[in-house]
Order: structure tokens, then sequence, then C-alpha cells
């Protein structure tokens, strides 16, 4: 026993029947409070007693809170420097010299669990993307444009070199400071096949060895490093999956059938949740449960998954699906598949899995994840269900930016108050779940950077005369949501609105695009940008990215972007039409719609099947920001014919005072008359 009340939470869960002890129950709940939520969510409560009594839940949500308490206690002490000589120390003891920390988890998840956050341990960085090297006479740490500012508010300079993760790789700085002869440990689980391989070139190239270190450092040196997330995993009904998990199987076994392999490894979170119809909460924003499948040319799947995590209803919806078998299991797994053709994810895989593949003498495969184009392509189930889940997150949108009309314009209003308002409101709706991600609120020069994050040292009021961009999004147990909206406190100006115009005209253009079959998104591209490249202007970011449904509202395959993709677009997939404007230092323009890939009829005389976007996203475009001098007729049109939409939408659902705002709010927009 550890404490006193131990000897009370034992009688209580004997007297409930509950098949584990308190040791047990220790470690099940810190596991809830490593996951997404778990200091604040209640739904863990049946992993451990399916009817718990009331004196049973209190004592195990008292246990929670006390274990909450040791955890918040532990991340107070924060030594950089200390941190990093005792890596030196370990390093020297392994005999190698150097180490790689990359901000990744073990399946390269845009979101990772508290346990993974091993950079921000060694660091105190805490953006989303980057990596440090620690030698033993010096030290880098890695970011990408978006983290300039911040790395240097948050890692000492006398400890680590700042560098740029795109214009400075680490390749390069490996480069320039490797010696000949010299040892550089990596973590083969937090590396792709791809990023190992280049890392080794690297090393090579100037005579040093890359080593695959069998345990990482920083777990050997993180003392209270939190638990393996155990969020719990729950059945996605096909009310809400629209196709049946033996029907999913079914297609990929014929996928891998096609591409001449055996079985395929599963390593994004993502994909087994597509596939066995369930969702998690282990991961922030993403109901992931974390976790490796192998699927095989047969349709069977092995799913080594902690079973702790899996409620009672998930284990029986699994029974006809999957074997579920102990992550420990998955080695012996792959030991096993030595006479198989196996495909590993390129994007996800790490390269831990191709080691172990490769020594039992497997043919290895790298390529796409053979579930990622089938999980982009959304049934009419799922399709239906984002169209209900916009409905709803629209109403929830009109309500907020009339809030916002009235009560930003006296300068009263901050960034953090006006994105807790609207998670707020779309907390009211019984299907929503979490954030799809966490919402940018940039006023002003905040705006202008475009994947800003809201902290306490910039948050900033809302300002009359200022531009004031909000993207955000939902996630609803029947779809994702992702939206942005630009609006401004007071009036704006001359400029403002051409470049918000400017910007509008772009999505349109997108919007109304009709193209062949077997068009990319690459090439849709030029439409956004057309409207700003006439005035000499551009952005900086993709025009568009995939979404997911009840899953990650950044999601591939698919893309719209200046960058190559070869993936064409089809019937199905979900995608966000987002162009924008950044004035560095005073505000930023961007605006937001999701979009559904459809079928179209063809035009008469076509000789080849066309398609087109069915537009999702329901909520008024800001009108004072519009100067329709610079609208087309056809295109002036589109948006009076959108706002008819968003209006006739929502009226009838509507108080006074919200549908007068809103008639307000999607007037239709003449030209003036010469």
């Amino acid at each position: 026993m550890t404490n006193p009340g131990d000897a009370q939470l034992a009688t209580l869960l004997e007297r409930d029947n509950v098949d584990k002890d308190v040791n047990a129950v220790i470690a099940l709940i810190d596991g809830v409070l490593a996951a997404a939520d778990g200091d604040t969510r209640t739904d863990w409560i049946d992993l451990i007693c399916a009817r718990p009594s009331e004196e049973l839940k209190a004592a195990l949500f008292a246990l929670r809170d006390q274990r909450k308490g040791l955890f918040k206690t532990a991340k107070a002490d924060f030594n950089p420097a200390e941190r990093i000589a005792a890596l030196r120390k370990y390093l020297a003891v392994k005999g190698v010299d150097g180490f790689i920390v990359p901000r990744a988890d073990e399946h390269q998840g845009e979101n990772v669990p508290a346990r993974a956050e091993r950079l921000a341990w060694l660091t105190g960085f805490t953006g989303s993307a980057g990596a440090a090297v620690v030698l033993a006479d010096k030290a880098a740490v890695f970011v990408d444009g978006r983290y300039t500012i911040q790395v240097r508010q948050q890692v000492d300079r006398d400890l680590f070199e700042y560098r740029h993760l795109v214009d400075e790789p680490v390749v390069g700085w490996l480069h320039d400071n490797l010696k000949s002869g010299q040892k550089l440990a990596y973590d083969p689980w937090l590396h792709t096949v791809q990023q190992a391989n280049h890392l080794r070139t690297a090393c090579e190239g100037v005579g040093a060895e890359l080593i695959a270190i069998d345990s990482n450092p920083i777990d050997a040196l993180w003392r209270d490093q939190p638990a393996m997330p155990l969020g719990p995993v729950r059945p996605h009904p096909l009310e809400y999956a629209g196709k049946s998990s033996a029907d999913k199987r079914a297609q990929i076994a014929g996928l891998l059938s096609r591409l001449s392999c055996d079985s395929a490894i599963l390593s994004a979170p993502d994909s087994i949740a597509w596939l066995l119809n369930i969702r998690g909460a282990d991961v922030p924003q993403t109901p992931l449960a974390l976790g490796y499948a192998i699927i095989n040319g047969d349709a069977s799947v092995e799913l080594f998954m902690d079973e702790r995590k899996l409620a009672r209803e998930t284990a029986v919806w699994l029974r006809d699906e999957a074997t579920v078998r102990a992550p420990g299991e998955l080695a012996d797994a792959l030991k096993a598949m030595g006479n198989q053709s196996v495909r590993l994810d390129e994007a996800t895989a790490g390269d831990w899995l191709r080691m172990q593949l490769a020594e039992a003498g497997a043919t290895v495969r790298v390529g796409r994840d053979p579930v990622a184009l089938p999980k982009a392509c959304k049934n009419e189930v799922e399709l239906e269900g984002s169209r209900k889940a916009h409905k709803r997150d629209g109403e929830k949108i009109i309500r907020y930016f009339k809030w916002l009309d009235e009560t930003a314009i006296d300068g009263g209003i901050d960034e953090r108050e006006a994105a807790d308002k609207l998670l707020s409101l779309r907390a009211e709706d019984p299907l929503f779940r979490d954030s799809s991600f966490e919402t940018i609120p940039g006023s002003g020069p905040n705006g202008a950077l475009c994947h800003y994050r809201n902290t306490p040292e910039s948050n900033r009021k809302l300002t009359p005369g200022e531009i004031f961009l909000i993207d955000s999004g939902g996630q609803y147990l029947d779809g994702t949501t992702d939206i942005t909206r630009t609006t401004i406190v007071g009036e704006p100006t001359q400029e403002h609105r051409d470049r918000f115009t400017r910007v509008l005209k772009g999505h349109i253009a997108l919007a109304r695009a009709i193209f062949p079959v077997g068009t990319t998104g690459q090439q849709l591209d030029t439409l956004a940008r057309m409207p700003l490249w006439e005035a000499g202007l551009d952005f900086d970011h993709g025009t568009g990215h995939g979404v997911g449904s009840y899953l990650g509202v950044h999601e591939g395959p698919q893309r719209i972007s200046k960058a190559a993709n070869t993936i064409a677009l089809k019937p199905g997939m979900v995608l966000s039409n987002e162009p924008g404007f950044y004035k560095e230092g005073e505000y930023g323009i961007r605006i937001e719609n999701l979009i559904a890939v459809c079928e179209i009829d063809a035009p008469i005389g076509a000789d080849r099947k066309m398609l087109g976007f069915e537009t999702l996203t329901f909520s008024p475009i800001e009108r004072k920001l519009i100067d329709p001098e610079l609208m087309t007729t056809d295109e002036l049109q589109w948006l009076n014919d959108y706002h008819a939409q968003v209006y006739a939408m929502y009226a009838d659902d509507l108080d006074d005072d919200h549908r007068e705002w809103l008639q307000n709010a999607t007037a239709p927009i003449k030209k003036k008359v010469a």
C-alpha cells in the first residue's frame, strides 16, 4: 500500500467486484492522466468498473486528483543545463558521441502524447515541430519559421545554437560538426525509414557512423516521465462510419494483393481507427488510440494495443474484427514474418519496424499506407455526417460573430477570451468531443503569423481598426470541421478591402472549379493564387489539406498546394479551401471553407468525366471587407448565392435578434451603378 487511503480503496474495489488491485488502478489512472484531457475527463471510470457505486466513483476521482497533483509538481522542475549535462554523461557511458532528439512519437503524429514530449523536456521548446542534436561539446535546436521567436523565448542560447529546420536542416549541421570516427545515436522508433537513411548518408559523408540505440536516453533520464496514454477506446458505430470493418478489411486485402504484398504494418493510428471503426483519446484534439496493426492478405488483423484502454463494449466490438495482442508482442510477430513481402508506410513507420523485418528476412516494401486513399474517399454516410456537423457548427459560428460584433468594438476582448467563447459555444453540442486543433485567434499583427499560437505573452486585445482572424474547428462524432473567418473591429482601410477581396476571389475560383478526372490538387492551386499574383502578392502555405471523418483535421494523401503531389482528387475526398494574405507586423487574412470532391454533369460535348466541389461550410463572409468593384459579375453571383444559402439554412432556427443579425450579414452585395 502507498498511502492510508489504499486500504479503503481496496475494500471498495473488492465490494464492487473489480478485477484490479490498487496498484493496477493507480497505473491505469496515470495512463489516463497522460492521455488527452486526462485531468478533466470522466469517461474512463468504466475501464475499471462497469457499474461502480457512488462511493467507489468518488474514491477513484479523488485518487485521480491526487495523482494529478503529483504530476504537476514533477513538471515544475526544469533545469536545462543539468539535463543536457546528464544526457552527455549518459551518452559517454554508452560509447556514443551524440544523440538526435526529434519532436516526434513512434507514429510520427501531428499531436503527440505527453510522454513523447522529449524535445520539450530537454530544451524547454514546446512547439509542434522541431529537433535537437546534442554532441559532447555543442548542441543545436532546429525549428521552422513558425517558431523563430518562440524558440528564443524558451531555449537557452548558451546551451543550444538556433537553426532553421528547413533552411538549415539537421543533415547540414551534422555535416559541419560531426568528425570522422564519431558515432551518432538515434532512436529508430522516432525516425521513419527515409529519415534514418538521410541521417545515415550525412554521417557516412564525413566518416561518422549512425547507431540505432536500444533505449531512448531521454526516457532513462526523465524521472517523472508521463505514462503511456490510456485514453478510453470506443466503437465508432456504423451510423457514423458508414462501412463495416469487415468490408474495409476485405478492401485493403484486395489492395495488398494488387501490390504483391502478403501483409502491411499499420503504424498510423488514424488508419487503424478507420479500418476497425474505433476511436480513442490518447492525444489532444484527434480521437486516436495509439497502437500498431498487421493486416494480412486474408483480411485478418492483429491489433497491438494495451487492452486496459479498451472499454468493454470495444472488446466485444473487436471480437470478430481483430486479434488483440499486447504491444510487447509486436517484435515476435515481426520476427515471424520472415517469408513475407511486407508493406511499410513511408510517412509513419519507424525505422525500428524495418530493422526487425529485415533481420527476420522479410521483403520490406516502403510506400504509401494502403489505408490512406480509401480512408480519404468518404462514403455517403460520412459525407452526410460532415454536412450535419458543419450545419450545427455553422450555427455556433453565427452566434459567435454576433457576440463578437457587440462586445469587441470597445476593445475589451482579448484573443484568449475570443477563442474560449467559441469553444464554449461548440461544447453545447451533445456530439461535440473536442476542438480539431488549437484555435488560432490572431488580432492585428498576430494574424500575420499564419500558424500563430496564442500564449500569455502574445495575447493582445482586439483593437478597433484592426483585422481579426480566427481559425478553428470541432471534432464531432459525425464529422470534423475547420473554418477560418476574418473580420474587422470597426472600419477597414481600402488596403484591407483590396487584399481581402483578392483572397475571396481566389477562394471563389477554387470553389467553382470544374476539372477532369485525374486532376491533382497541385494543378488547381494556381486558381486560388491568381487574383493575388495579379497584384504582386502571394501566401506561403498550402491552399488546401485533406480532412478526416471524426479523425485528423490534417489528412493525406491529397492536398491543394504548390508542392508536388501526384494524388488525383477523387469523389468523397474532403479538403480545405483556404487562400490567404499576410502583411508582416500588421494583419492576416484567410477565408476557409471545407469542400468535398464530387461528380458533376459534364458540359454538353464533353469527352471525359468531370469533377467539382461541394461546399460543406456555411457561414457569413465579412461584407465590410469586400470591395465589389474588384469582383466580376459571376463572382458576386456566387457570393450572393452562398449567402442566400447560409440565411436559408439557419433563419428558421434562430431567435429574432440572431435572425436579424444574419440577415444583415448575408444581404446581397451589388456593384455601384456607373
